[in-house]
């Protein structure tokens, strides 16, 4: 996604940041160079730590300032005591973890809310791709070939709301976005791209 909010951020992050209270403690899982979490510290006061795999990324929130530390978070979410944050956040990762199911039980023991951001897999131009092409698509939501991705598991709204059920999680809100624009709820399992979910436990 190239256009950002007024707050330098991605659409979804922009959405989580504006609805996280201020002085809260959050954990950004899969935090990549701390851009959600550099501006929750500086326009909302919130102790943000974060969690990423990648070295490089790690490296460079340090040198911000950031408190992150390098870890996988399909193994090192467990080392984190229950309800240790009031958020904690997931954004543009489910799609690459091993359990994604597991991986949600996690968030919503670690945090009092959990937020979630994903890739919906049944946009149309998903399904066009599928249906026309007959070929697994590449589109700006998924821009990698199949071949070449780290998504793992592609995940829809509506099994997005179904794995929420099945964990007994409650959805406190829902945010959808198409062409880097927020859109209402109306069709969003077709015309989302992206799909932002606030969750409690």
């Amino acid at each position: 996604m190239s256009r950002h909010s007024p707050t330098g951020l991605r659409p979804d992050l922009a959405a989580i940041a504006a609805r996280v209270a201020a002085g809260s403690r959050v954990l950004d899982i899969g935090c990549g160079e701390g851009e959600l979490m550099a501006v929750l510290e500086a326009e909302k006061g919130c102790d943000a730590r974060g969690l990423e795999l990648d070295a490089g990324a790690v490296e460079r929130c340090v040198a911000r300032g950031l408190s992150v530390v390098q870890g996988d978070a399909d193994t090192d979410l467990a080392n984190y005591p229950d309800k240790a944050f009031d958020y904690a956040v997931l954004s543009q990762t489910l799609q690459v973890a091993a359990r994604p199911d597991l991986m949600l039980g996690e968030l919503l023991r670690v945090g009092r809310r959990a937020f979630v951001s994903f890739p919906n897999f049944a946009h149309w131009r998903t399904r066009a791709a599928l249906m026309w092409g007959g070929r697994m698509p590449v589109t700006r939501a998924l821009p990698v070939s199949w071949y070449a991705t780290q998504n793992i598991h592609h995940v829809t709204i509506k099994d997005f709301r179904e794995l929420a059920r099945e964990k007994g999680a409650r959805i406190e809100g829902a945010w959808f976005f198409a062409n880097e624009r927020a859109i209402g709820a109306r069709g969003a399992n077709w015309r989302a791209e992206f799909a932002v979910f606030e969750l409690s436990g």
